[in-house]
């Protein structure tokens, strides 16, 4: 394992009751995440204390609205922190980030003409392209695509400048992909883009679990992420400038308010689930060196406060996930007929997250996928809902066998899936 001093993964794990599942008496490894995190003990208890006690709507004089709302505004709050803006009201809730983002795009192509022009990226989910190209294909704008480097599937970042122009309304793109596990160049994107005269959307739901987000240093305009992946229930969070947020008007009912965040949160939200991703940030939060649970709002910490406990965890927590991402390296080039798609040099492993993507020579990822389940190595094949992936890199049908890692995780585990591929492997 891990050094403790440096990350106290024994602690970590005995917070999360799925960790302790088994299969044929053995415990099973969980490198599933990228489809979503499992969930620590805190969260659950958020979710089920908030149906039990203050499960009202929203807005009402009575008791148990009352304390619902206070949660609800505890949740902006912790939510602010964790994306690294100071104004909770910069932050709405969604079902999950695919919805979020098909009426961000409807609501911003209101303002788009003919002969506009957008640029969306070849190695985002489809969730931050299709939205755009429906919304693109209303308002006749033309959609450009970031192309890829066939080498390591990585953008190509000369085209994207020369895409780049007066006409450009919007560049959408991933902070990290959640196929190959790069970590995009987001922050040059942005400047450049805001530069030309564009607003950007951030697609940060792969790169949430795995690093430090901070929207004020990013200068994005928005950014989307969703709390399943980062240890929470199935929640999506947009932050949004706050001039945007008031100027654009979103499709909403018209009882609904005009004022943020409300005006982009559409009808009666899942508040156990606001409730649930709030306790996941305050976990996140409670990993700092002291060990004491930050909370926020009220008797809680300040956003500045919660935000300086998450700057410090995740500085501690990429490091535990570098060593993972180097034994993932090390491990599967010790295999024959497995090729990775993505950056595989070990001197690049902070342009990347422990998220792996894998083909076999004569084999479907899906049968690859079935043996490791059936011997307690839980994984995906498919696409991932990366099509603009799978089909740059020819991948379709059958997608890719995808291996990743969470903080959670342990290098044992890794060593113990990759034995299993290697044991499949030979049988073949």
């Amino acid at each position: 394992m891990s050094d403790p001093a440096a990350w106290p993964i024994d602690a970590i794990r005995r917070q999360f009751p799925a960790l302790v599942r088994q299969k044929d008496g053995e415990p099973v490894v969980f490198l599933d995440g990228p489809a979503g995190s499992q969930v620590p003990k805190s969260v659950a208890d958020a979710v089920t204390h908030y149906l039990l006690t203050t499960n009202a709507n929203h807005g009402a004089a009575h008791a148990t609205s009352v304390e619902s709302d206070a949660v609800l505004d505890q949740a902006h709050a912790a939510l602010a922190a964790f994306v690294g803006t100071s104004d909770p009201d910069e932050i709405s809730f969604g079902a999950n980030m695919t919805t979020i983002t098909l009426g961000v795009s409807r609501a911003l192509a209101r303002h788009w003409m003919p002969g506009d022009e957008i640029i969306l990226s070849r190695l985002d989910h489809d969730a931050n392209v299709t939205p755009w190209v429906l919304a693109a294909e209303d308002a006749g704008v033309l959609v450009h695509h970031i192309p890829l480097r066939p080498e390591d599937w990585t953008l190509d970042l000369d085209a994207y400048h020369n895409l780049l122009s007066e006409k450009t309304r919007l560049v959408a793109v991933g902070y990290a992909s959640n196929a190959t596990g790069t970590v995009n160049p987001v922050r040059e994107m942005v400047a450049a883009a805001r530069d030309a005269g564009a607003l950007t959307y951030i697609d940060a739901v792969h790169y949430a679990p795995h690093g430090r987000i901070n929207v004020a240093d990013l200068d994005c305009d928005f950014l989307a992420c969703s709390a399943y992946k980062f240890f929470g229930p199935h929640v999506g969070i947009l932050y949004g400038r706050r001039s945007l947020l008031e100027q654009v008007r979103p499709y909403k009912l018209r009882p609904s308010t005009d004022q943020i965040p409300g005006k982009w949160m559409t009808g009666t939200q899942n508040h156990e689930g606001i409730a649930g991703a709030a306790a996941a940030v305050r976990y996140l939060a409670a990993l700092d060196c002291d060990g004491e649970y930050a909370h926020v709002g009220g008797d809680y910490l300040s956003i500045e406060g919660l935000a300086g406990q998450l700057d410090r965890v995740f500085a501690r927590s990429e490091e535990h996930e570098e060593r993972l991402a180097e034994r993932f390296l090390q491990e599967l080039s010790s295999l024959s007929g497995v090729r990775i798609h993505g950056i595989t040099d070990g001197d690049r492993l902070s342009q990347r997250v422990p998220t792996f993507s894998l083909t076999l020579d004569n084999v479907s990822p899906a049968a690859a996928a079935a043996y490791l389940a059936d011997r307690g190595v839980y994984s995906w094949a498919g696409n991932h809902y990366a099509l603009p992936f799978t089909l740059a890199a020819g991948l379709e049908p059958e997608g890719t066998l995808r291996l990743g890692a969470l903080h959670y995780n342990t290098l044992q585990e890794i060593d113990r899936a990759i034995a299993c591929l290697a044991e499949f492997l030979e049988q073949l």
